[in-house]
């Protein structure tokens, strides 16, 4: 007979594991060795891109027909930080005043731990599945984000695989479980810009074209942008500068370069391209008026997407509401999560733990709360596949 697995019991074993990005410590393996008591066929996936860490993937699935609904997730963790400031062992699975504390409970092991134990309890009580149950699990979320889901995405395109939703279990909610569903992300773009003018003797400023004048008009110049006001579904597009570099050891020598980073957090009123547009004719046009020249390199780390609510979405709204009494709010806000690359081949939500110790000292998760949540999954499966 199926057995089932509990939540709070794999959460422990899967913060034991020290899986600090890009290490995998054992916990992919952690994650299959539950998946495959209950029946799922697993597929490993590794990619490494040149000067880049090797990262272990998975890919579990159970039931061959469609619908297909995935849980994804990631099981690699920010460092623990300040060891002496913690209360416990950052890796030990330790429970303390029903709270499960360790680093990547939150973020997003637990989320983990409740997928898996809630599809432990549905497939028990429903032993003929009409559909498929997949788990897209990632070690490279928390670092550059090449090698995995990003990765994982474009074989499984290739393999034509069909997911028709999907749950990611990030930390979607600020206090309370229930308070947030996440629809949604704005895009993320970082910008390094190169000002070259010509060096030379601070006393002959004539003689030289310092590029730290010439940075500093560029920077307010795109830091004043209003991009727009947002609109119903996104906060409004936001430019932060956030990094000046001019690399001069003598102070009486004008320097020959200026650098600068900044990044843009765009909603669906933009794309990488039509602001890469907007602003390299900034810096064309401030650089041409100073006889000086400039270089340009911008990383995309995604665009911005948005799951539009249907039924499936009102659906898992419901459900939430139902069980924490919570009315969830439907959000776009927040940084960037794999869903960026999921959203290619399904429309995703996310939803799980909350997000208020995550990358701190004591990151921590209510027991109470794991067995919420494995609760929530389990009822938004038994609603899907009814």
């Amino acid at each position: 007979m199926l057995k089932t697995i509990n939540e709070v019991s794999l959460a422990k074993d899967l913060v034991k594991c020290q899986s600090v990005t890009p290490k995998d410590d054992g916990a992919i393996n952690t994650v299959i060795k539950n998946l495959k008591k209950i029946g799922f066929k697993c597929q490993v996936m590794e990619f490494q891109e040149k000067g880049t860490a090797k990262i272990k993937n998975l890919y579990a699935k159970i039931g061959k027909s469609s619908p297909n609904f995935c849980f994804a997730g990631h099981t690699d963790v920010v460092p623990v930080g300040d060891l002496k400031s913690w209360t416990v062992n950052p890796f030990g699975g330790v429970i303390k005043n029903q709270k499960l504390i360790g680093r990547g409970i939150s973020d997003m092991k637990g989320a983990i731990a409740c997928f898996i134990a809630a599809v432990s309890e549905f497939l028990k009580k429903n032993k003929k599945l009409k559909g498929s149950i997949s788990l897209l699990i990632t070690g490279d979320e928390e670092t550059i984000a090449i090698n995995g889901t990003k990765k994982v995405i474009e074989k499984l395109i290739q393999k034509k695989e069909k997911i028709n939703f999907c749950i990611v279990g990030e930390p979607t909610n600020e206090n309370k479980l229930g308070e947030m569903i996440k629809i949604g992300r704005r895009g993320s773009m970082t910008g390094y810009l190169t000002i070259i003018g010509t060096q030379g003797h601070v006393a002959y400023p004539h003689d030289s074209n310092n590029p730290s004048t010439i940075i500093i008009e560029v920077l307010n110049k795109i830091k004043k942008l209003k991009l727009d006001r947002g609109n119903k579904d996104f906060e409004p597009s936001n430019l932060e500068i956030t990094k000046i570099t001019i690399d001069n050891t003598a102070d009486n020598v004008i320097p020959a370069e200026a650098k600068a980073s900044f990044n843009i957090r765009f909603n669906n009123l933009h794309s990488s391209k039509s602001l890469k547009s907007k602003l390299n004719k900034i810096f064309s046009s401030i650089t041409k008026k100073f006889k000086a020249s400039y270089k340009i390199k911008y990383h995309v780390s995604g665009e911005s997407f948005l799951t539009k609510p249907n039924k499936t979405v009102y659906m898992i709204k419901n459900v939430i509401k139902k069980s924490t009494k919570i009315n969830p709010i439907l959000s776009t806000s927040g940084g960037t999560s794999d869903a960026r690359f999921i959203k290619k081949i399904a429309p995703c939500i996310e939803f799980g733990l909350i997000a208020k110790t995550i990358h701190q000292v004591d990151e921590m998760a209510k027991v109470s709360d794991l067995k919420k949540l494995k609760n929530i999954y389990l009822d938004i499966l038994v609603n899907y596949f009814k």
